[in-house]
């Protein structure tokens, strides 16, 4: 019996690995919804990068809170959606990141985790998860341009770490993934580049042949 998926694809990749951008050029391709992560209506994410000790917690939850609110609404919707980020990034990767390098204390972490075991038992995976796997120069290049001034201080170490995290994530993540090294990858300039990705993802997450069948494959 196959397992149950909620149907919409999720876009994970490191801070500055174009997740946005691709988000809503699928969207306008394939007609999909898209939801976005939580950046500049956050209430933490400044300060966070000014003393990550201070507001890591509340802000994982803040994210917590907002990934799990649009997982429930994206799982219950009838229709295909995209979404930028996962709500597993903020838990393997984030959370767990800032724990690890004593930036979040172990009550805050174990509170966390408790929290997030919780909404996982409410949670379908989705039918597919792309995987935008960047090095770290490019990821600094793309964090440069967009000119974010909380995220102009974050070091080489910080993404290279994150990087990291990411690749373990991955190995172990259990649901259907296109890992796609996308640092020669221009989806804004090369429609070929972007029909590329949409027959990848036709043929690595079949279920979107019923649930939306693409004249890409055509």
């Amino acid at each position: 019996m196959q397992k149950k998926v909620a149907p919409f694809l999720s876009i994970a990749g490191n801070i500055g690995s174009g997740k946005t951008t691709l988000a809503t050029l699928l969207s306008s391709a394939l007609g999909w919804p898209p939801f976005y992560e939580s950046v500049e209506d956050n209430p933490y994410l400044s300060d966070f990068y000014t003393d990550m000790l201070r507001y890591s917690f509340p802000l994982q939850i803040y994210f917590l809170t907002h990934r799990y609110n649009t997982h429930r609404r994206l799982q219950a919707s009838s229709e295909v959606s995209i979404q930028d980020r996962s709500i597993y990034e903020d838990a393997y990767i984030f959370a767990k990141g800032l724990f690890a390098q004593g930036k979040m204390e172990i009550r805050d972490y174990e509170n966390y985790q408790n929290l997030f075991s919780s909404m996982m038992e409410n949670l379908l995976p989705p039918l597919g998860l792309i995987y935008l796997k960047k090095s770290l120069p490019k990821l600094q290049k793309r964090i440069a341009l967009r000119g974010r001034d909380f995220e102009q201080g974050l070091s080489p170490e910080y993404l290279e770490f994150l990087n990291g995290l990411y690749d373990k994530w991955i190995e172990e993540y259990k649901g259907p993934c296109l890992v796609l090294e996308s640092d020669h990858l221009d989806f804004v300039n090369s429609s070929e580049d972007l029909n590329f990705l949409i027959r990848r993802m036709y043929k690595e997450f079949p279920l979107l042949n019923s649930l939306h069948p693409s004249s890409f494959l055509q």
